[in-house]
């Protein structure tokens, strides 16, 4: 399958990995457990006959609930969207949008243009959402157009990301085509629970496949907080249980970066006979923007690779 990006622009989503692991995951898979599924990337770049997507995240399943609404009409969202967009005054190059002056911008403020054009208005959209926190519209927009398309709130539950220096181009556009196109076509259930629940509540049969993209524990990210030593025992503790259970599983992970080392991981793989197969990540740091070559990325699988390779 080629690859497909979720509109939900999730930092460290699986889009670009998903032609690797497709050869490695097997041929025939009913029911896709997605057990992180963060923005829904591996679910959309997988076959399967039925998704089931879980994330602790409460705002991510949410997001996931609304678009996958939203778009039964997709042309109807869309222009919904755009009329916010001009209402508070944000870019938006995926319809030429962009103010007369914008070359000039660009070159004056090479890395920051669409910031300095979007701040404004952006600031106004995240004042009107955090005064009334159901209006998932603003809350997609924020997304958009906040810092690493990510969702951050403060310890008062206020919505807190910066404005990014992005705005609504054609990639949101193509994102928000493909989504629509696997979630009105499959089968899909989204479960919003701690990884360990979602699955001790599932039926899980010989032809499922469950796939683990948990918080990296040895790289830094916004959404690695609530993940810790304990945690990832945890997480290697079911994996074994449902090892022993003959459910099929497989695992991302990194073995080191920037000179770090999961050693949990690295203990992990050695008592077991487990498949690791190296993954080809180009893992790109969200702060500096220069790829860490000394990330060496694995997918663990307990069952060997038997897809066949396409040409």
């Amino acid at each position: 399958m080629r690859k497909v990006r979720s509109p939900l622009f999730y930092v460290g989503d699986k889009y670009k990995l998903m032609p690797q692991l497709n050869k490695i995951m097997p041929d025939y898979i009913d029911t896709f457990f997605d057990v992180f599924t963060g923005g829904g990337s591996a679910s959309m770049g997988v076959k399967a006959n039925k998704y089931v997507m879980n994330d602790i995240d409460y705002n991510v399943i949410q997001l996931h609930k609304y678009l996958m609404t939203q778009l039964k009409s997709p042309t109807y969202f869309l222009n919904k969207m755009y009329q916010l967009i001009k209402y508070y005054g944000l870019t938006c190059s995926a319809e030429n949008e962009l103010p007369e002056n914008f070359t000039e911008i660009k070159k004056t403020y090479k890395k920051t243009y669409y910031a300095r054009l979007n701040k404004i208005g952006y600031l106004k959209l995240r004042n009107d959402f955090n005064s009334n926190q159901d209006n998932m519209d603003l809350l997609y927009l924020l997304l958009v157009f906040g810092f690493n398309h990510m969702t951050r709130f403060n310890r008062a539950g206020k919505f807190n990301l910066p404005v990014g220096n992005v705005d609504w181009n054609k990639n949101v556009n193509e994102a928000l085509t493909n989504y629509s196109k696997f979630s009105n076509s499959n089968q899909i259930i989204l479960h919003n629970l701690d990884f360990e629940q979602f699955i001790l509540s599932q039926r899980i049969k010989k032809d499922d496949f469950l796939y683990f993209d948990p918080p990296y524990l040895i790289t830094f990210s916004e959404y690695n907080k609530l993940w810790d030593n304990n945690t990832e025992k945890r997480l290697y503790n079911l994996l074994d249980t449902l090892n022993d259970r003959g459910i099929r599983w497989g695992l991302s992970n990194v073995l080191t970066h920037k000179g770090k080392k999961n050693n949990i991981l690295w203990e992990w793989i050695h008592e077991h006979n487990f498949y690791v197969y190296p993954i080809k990540s180009n893992y790109i740091s969200h702060f500096d923007n220069t790829v860490k070559e000394d990330t060496k990325e694995v997918f663990i699988m307990n069952i060997p690779k038997t897809r066949r390779e396409l040409p």
